[in-house]
Order: C-alpha cells, then structure tokens, then sequence
C-alpha cells in the first residue's frame, strides 16, 4: 500500500518502497545491493567528545511534512516534484547539468561524476583544506533563508569532499539550501545515484525551524563519511540518522579518498560576477561578516576524518571568496578553542552593483 504524506507547506511526500526508490535507476547501480547501515560507525564519529555543551546551537530535527505522520520502515520518503522546481529534465536551465557536467542535486546532496565542471554561474565564499587523504567531514551549520531573487537561483551551505583538478572533479556534499521558492530545505530524489536507506528524512522536504536575528539559533549538523568496507559514502544527519549513501559504483577518484574537503556559502544565478546587474540573492543569511551575534552565515566544530582515523580540527585552512564586493568571509582561528567560519552577503549592494 502506498502511503501519502501532505505538508502544510504544500509538499507531497510518497513513502516509497525502498527496492523501487528512482535513484536505483542510475545506469552504474544495475546490479546494486542495497547497504542499509554503515559497516563501522563508532562513538569517535558520533559526537563531538571535545566540544562543549554551552556552544552548540539548538540543533533542527524535524521538517515540516512530518506533523502529518511518518512514513513506515521498509520505505523512503520522497517529496514529490513541483513545477516551481527543477525536475531531473530541468536541470540544464537550473545551472546543475549539461551534456559535460554531470552534477546532479539530491536532497541537499550533491555528487559530480566524471565532470568538467564550469563556475561562471557560481559565486562562493568558503574555506578549505588540503594535504592529507580525508575520509569524511564534519559541520554545524546555522540554518538562514536568504532572499533568493528568481526562480531559477538558489543559495546553499555546504561540506564537502572533492578528488580531482579544478575542472575535472568528483565531489560529494550535503548542507542545506534556500531556493526560489522562498523556503529553506533541500532538493530531490529526482536525480538518480543517491540510494537513500532512512524512513524519517524526506530529502527536499522544508526544516524547521529556522534561526532569526531576534530569535534562537539553529543549525544542523551533518557528516560525510566513506564506509571503509564498501567504499560508499554515507551521509548522516543529526549525529544520529544514517539518511543514505552514494554507491562506490559512481566514482573512479572518490572511490578512493578525498584530497580536499570544503566549507561554506554558494550563490548560483546567471547574474554573479556580472557588474552592473548583480543578483540580490544572499548567502548565508545575507549579511556580511563580521555581523553582531553570529547573524551571518555560521559554521562551528568543522573536522575532517584523515585516512578513517578519528574526526578532528583540520590543521590548515585557506579561505576562498569568489566576489569579496557582493560576499565576505571571515575565518576565526587565533585565541579561541575551536575556529569559527563567519561568511555571507546580500549580493547587489552599493558595493556590488
């Protein structure tokens, strides 16, 4: 029996078999078995034992679909597709795939195969390190809904773990997303290649709630790691739920590691590095850094996983800043615990025209 789920958003979520899920369609999972759990997840991957309790903003574990019920065990929830949104045959207009980049969107996931991947439309503001062979990364991510001015742009904060030059790469990452429709959340299960195993996350389904300047912090917390065993990586949220993993099948470089792990904010419009004409789309919360009580985009407790030893501060970090006009960054390093990555902007301004 199927089971239908109605959010008071207006999304629609299918609680769908998990054997039937589309994402099995990818060419490269023909022959797929289903992994559903890690092989290894122990206590060191698990919880952050060195931070403390006062600095951890209060963490997001719901979306709103869910105060409609839940979806049973055996099956995943997928948010069915709206026209507002990208469908897996929109996404050439929706800045995500052309016939040489195949970078396809999943939930607040995204995987590049085998890509030669063009940044004109894509203006970020992050750090990131390099020079070890990384397994897996880590983030607390505060949770915004910068304005996003068109349908066709959206705005993202992200981890991520890369192998591979500057045009030919394979990158997994997971965070989340505000796109035109106004709403914080994530993509879809529309692109096939991410093999989702949890009953309890729809991915493209709106978190709840969000962080307000005048109001409690939020964030989620989100975690990419490789199964030592099956080489798939798994992705997990909350510190608790194992959503899903993308198959080792879809790799040739990740397969093995990473070489680069990245943090940070994401703007896609037609219209970045474009003077006069900027987007007013804003990443992060759309404040710049530095901002009074963390109201910008905010990253706390980032830790890289070096060759599956256990999660720790990365040793070194750069940081990167596409267009420092329209976005900032801001890296905290020096005399306190544990660094801190402010970032963010509203894009046209004054300063960005």
């Amino acid at each position: 029996m199927k089971h239908i789920r109605k959010s008071e958003d207006g999304d629609i979520i299918d609680c769908v078999e998990i054997y039937k899920q589309p994402s099995l369609n990818h060419p490269a999972l023909k022959n797929h078995t289903i992994q559903l759990a890690p092989t290894f997840f122990s206590k060191t991957r698990k919880v952050f034992d060195d931070a403390k309790k006062e600095d951890i903003a209060m963490t997001i574990t719901s979306q709103r679909w869910q105060k409609s019920g839940s979806c049973p065990k055996g099956t995943v929830p997928i948010r069915r597709t709206q026209k507002r949104n990208p469908n897996k045959d929109d996404f050439h207009a929706y800045g995500r795939k052309t016939a040489s980049n195949m970078k396809n969107e999943v939930g607040d996931l995204k995987y590049t195969t085998n890509s030669t991947n063009s940044i004109a439309n894509h203006s970020v503001a992050l750090i990131e390190t390099v020079g070890y062979s990384y397994s897996g990364a880590k983030v607390d991510i505060k949770v915004w809904t910068p304005y996003v001015e068109k349908e066709d742009e959206y705005s993202t904060s992200h981890v991520a773990i890369q192998n591979g030059g500057l045009h030919d790469f394979e990158l997994v990452e997971t965070g989340w997303a505000a796109d035109g429709s106004k709403r914080t959340g994530c993509f879809d299960l529309t692109c096939p290649g991410f093999v989702q195993v949890n009953h309890e996350i729809a991915l493209g389904g709106a978190i709840y709630p969000i962080s307000n300047p005048n109001g409690l912090p939020y964030q989620i917390t989100v975690y990419i790691f490789k199964d030592p065993t099956t080489k798939n990586w798994w992705v997990n949220y909350g510190e608790s739920i194992n959503i899903g993993y993308w198959p080792g099948e879809l790799f040739m470089l990740l397969k093995y590691q990473g070489i680069m792990v990245k943090w940070g904010g994401e703007v896609y419009s037609s219209k970045v590095k474009t003077h006069p004409g900027h987007t007013a789309t804003g990443m992060g919360s759309g404040n710049t850094p530095p901002s009074i009580f963390e109201n910008c985009g905010t990253m706390k407790r980032m830790r890289v996983e070096q060759n599956s030893q256990p999660l720790m501060i990365p040793e070194w970090s750069t940081t990167v800043v596409d267009e420092y006009r329209c976005y900032g960054a801001l890296y905290e390093v020096d005399y306190i615990p544990d660094p801190i990555f402010y970032y963010g902007g509203p894009g046209r301004s004054p300063w960005c025209p």
